[in-house]
């Protein structure tokens, strides 16, 4: 069958292809060729500006031009020269010096200066540590960022909403609605703080790491300085300074737990919201001609909130696979890294979809404002924290054990049965005034933010 959304192995290229297909930018086959071009004719460029050759003026613009209007048709190039050279990078280097043979005559003695002293991973270890970053900094973090904003737009607005709390799945002291937003928020930022401080690093340094090729050619340059600064000015990596023939993978590693924790918040996130639309909590905004079942007419699923969850949780196999991996190779290098690299843009995919799914399904929800305070008016026992704490205040004698022999385990608690027992209390009219004013709606705390 012909490939398309439906004839797809992957839901990521079929069935979601409209919501993640700008991400063939970073992670298909074609963004990968294309910034293997990329580094190839910045180090090319790079080596002529440190006078290792001259590069004449025609060359340089030609080659910029090459980069800069790259696009499928010379990626296919590419892909059928790898059916010769069986090696994919070697071939990106014979497209350059094609491009090189374009030019008039006076470019041959130019061309070997592609690819000059380096061995496939110098470019594979730049380029995906390259549209890694991109990826990160154009689509990741901007999508959390999205997703915080909504999330404090809904805590502002659920500021002052109370809400009975449950710890172990029981009624426990109430609290507000946005507090418990802002939980997830400050967990978010916690976490993100930690990602950003994670660098995007590279490996350059020949094929074990030495410059053994660079320095046999040239012996009195100062390779490593030159390396320095090509991966740190000219890509804006971090180069690491003592590798193997590839990169460590430990600061990938890094960022794949930091995106695997992210996404275990946000698991957690969906989890609860999704209890509390059970709850009815909230209910959600309806779509004229959908349907939340195909055989009962009234339902309306939280499938947002499930789907986000899917996708984080195969996200998060992936990443911490990944992590596990990618920092073991046997000796120098062995070639296990190079498919799982290859898939880095699928767990990339499904998190970018889960923060899709919540903030659609964030957008459909709806307050039950009624149901909220039904519940805590329905569960007056929860004041008998309050109503001890007060009194040990004023020294009354065990009154945690008075409150538990009158709450624990009983089911018609209610405020009539509060206010008659602290009308039993040995205290004063004006404590038990005070006492009586403690409900369920008010008993709620400090008001953070």
């Amino acid at each position: 069958m012909e490939l398309n959304t439906l004839t797809a192995i992957s839901p990521i290229d079929g069935r979601y292809r409209h919501q993640v297909q700008h991400l063939d930018d970073y992670f298909s086959e074609y963004a990968l060729i294309r910034y293997r071009v990329l580094v190839e004719v910045e180090y090319f460029h790079f080596l002529a500006k440190n006078r290792i050759f001259i590069l004449p003026a025609p060359a340089r613009k030609h080659l910029q031009g090459v980069l800069e209007h790259f696009g499928q048709e010379d990626a296919l190039w590419i892909k059928q020269k790898e059916k010769t050279t069986n090696h994919d990078v070697k071939a990106v280097e014979y497209f350059l010096k094609a491009k090189l043979d374009e030019l008039p005559a006076g470019t041959k003695e130019i061309q070997e200066w592609i690819h000059f002293g380096l061995t496939s991973q110098d470019i594979n270890n730049t380029a995906i540590p390259l549209l890694w970053k991109h990826a990160v900094e154009f689509e990741y973090l901007p999508g959390l960022l999205n997703l915080k904003r909504q999330l404090q737009v809904l805590a502002r607005d659920w500021k002052d909403v109370s809400m009975l709390a449950r710890t172990h799945g029981q009624p426990a002291s109430p609290t507000r609605l946005g507090k418990e937003i802002m939980v997830f928020i400050e967990r978010l930022e916690n976490q993100v703080e930690l990602f950003i401080q994670v660098p995007f690093s590279s490996k350059f340094g020949g094929a074990t790491g030495n410059f053994n090729a660079h320095h046999v050619a040239f012996p009195k340059k100062d390779w490593v300085k030159l390396a320095n600064n090509f991966v740190e000015g000219t890509l804006g990596l971090q180069r690491q300074q003592y590798t193997t023939q590839i990169e460590h993978y430990d600061n990938l590693a890094a960022h794949f737990h930091a995106m695997e924790r992210i996404n275990t918040i946000l698991i957690d996130f969906c989890r609860d919201i999704w209890t509390y639309v059970s709850m009815d909590y909230f209910s959600q905004k309806t779509k004229a001609g959908e349907v939340g079942s195909s055989a009962m007419p009234h339902k309306v699923n939280p499938i947002d909130f499930e789907n986000a969850e899917g996708n984080l949780g195969v996200a998060n196999a992936l990443f911490g696979h990944f992590a596990a991996k990618l920092p073991i190779s046997r000796l120098q290098r062995d070639l296990t890294d190079s498919t799982v690299l290859r898939n880095i843009g699928v767990p990339f995919a499904h998190t970018i979809l889960a923060l899709k799914s919540i903030e659609k399904g964030l957008g459909k929800l709806v307050l039950n404002r009624p149901r909220l305070d039904k519940d805590l008016e329905n569960n007056w026992a929860v004041v008998a924290e309050a109503i001890q704490t007060v009194l040990r205040r004023e020294n009354y004698p065990q009154p945690y054990e008075a409150l538990k022999e009158l709450t624990r385990g009983k089911a018609s608690i209610d405020k009539q049965s509060i206010h008659q027992f602290v009308d039993k209390l040995k205290i004063s009219q004006a404590l038990k005034k005070e006492l009586k004013k403690i409900t369920p709606h008010n008993y709620t705390g400090i008001t953070l933010g």
